[in-house]
């Protein structure tokens, strides 16, 4: 499959500061590819590089195959964008924002503005001032002035910001319908684990400006833990009966007993037969599946300081 967008090696470094490592990534034709990491781990300075904002001090990065760098404008006909704050004249009104982004697309007709005003669901702000918008309307403006060109290639920085429920999820499925229905390619990077595992086909997790993990959505749920916890009437006689059936067992800091075994996640009717056998019958006993915001949080911190 086609390769849309590409880093090789890229790397930020702002004077002792290494804001992104030698990030290499490839995203594929009509891929919504979700980059993932805490506030400040590099997310935003690498859009910025892949849309020629800034500079890189290393490395080197490509939309459809071309070469990114501040001259390259014939790149952004194809490309929309939202990058952290979703800027527009405070003073004009949210139609006569996205008529000075059509002009300056050098979009024919003024049709453009209206059909992104209802995509985006802001017919009843059309007519106010941008700086009286609610936070999540002001981000609504914003991903309409990244669509009203119908880009191939969107780029979005934490595009759910300020958005209630209800317009989150109406986000994830306009993305998902320009990705499966229309070939446009998605990246998006978020901090919300939980949130973009819902549609993006891939993630990356980037961790103090590296890459430390690329996946398929698919495996995340293989990649979450799943522990075995119960209680007992005398849980230090538990650990030691199952001890001598070879079952490490290790009370968490609720008092409960977490067994990781394969074999006893998948069979807790055996355990319980077990301790009921030995008078130790069990008041609690449950399969307790890692989160996807856990396994998130559990990835990054192996690899270092989450602060």
């Amino acid at each position: 499959m086609e390769d849309i967008i590409q880093t090789d090696r890229l790397s930020k470094q702002y004077k002792d500061v290494l804001a992104v490592s030698e990030i290499s990534l490839n995203v594929r034709k009509g891929e919504i590819y979700g980059f993932l990491g805490l506030n400040g781990a590099g997310k935003t300075t690498t859009i910025r590089m892949l849309l020629g904002m800034i500079n890189p001090t290393n490395g080197q990065a490509f939309i459809n195959g071309k070469k990114v760098y501040p001259g390259n404008t014939t790149l952004w006909r194809d490309v929309g964008y939202l990058v952290e704050v979703p800027y527009a004249y405070p003073e004009l009104t949210v139609r006569e924002n996205l008529e000075i982004t059509r002009r300056l697309r050098l979009l024919p007709g003024k049709d453009a503005v209206e059909k992104v005003i209802d995509l985006l669901k802001l017919t009843p702000y059309a007519d106010r001032k941008a700086q009286n918008l609610s936070l999540g309307n002001a981000q609504r403006l914003g991903l309409a002035k990244a669509l009203i060109h119908q880009p191939k290639i969107l780029l979005l920085d934490e595009p759910s910001n300020g958005l209630d429920p209800a317009g989150i999820y109406e986000i994830r499925e306009l993305l998902v319908e320009l990705s499966g229905n229309e070939g446009v390619t998605v990246f998006i990077s978020s901090h919300i684990l939980g949130e973009i595992s819902r549609f993006a086909t891939r993630i990356g997790i980037i961790h103090n400006g590296g890459l430390i993990q690329e996946i398929n959505t698919p495996q995340l749920e293989l990649l979450c833990r799943k522990k075995l916890l119960l209680n007992t009437p005398d849980n230090p006689r538990a650990i030691s009966l199952l001890s001598g059936h070879g079952l490490q067992a290790v009370e968490n800091h609720d008092g409960l007993l977490e067994i990781s075994d394969a074999a006893s996640i998948g069979n807790p009717g055996a355990i319980a037969t077990l301790l009921v056998n030995a008078q130790l019958p069990p008041g609690h006993l449950s399969v307790a599946e890692e989160d996807l915001e856990s396994y998130f949080l559990r990835t990054i911190s192996e690899k270092g300081d989450t602060k």
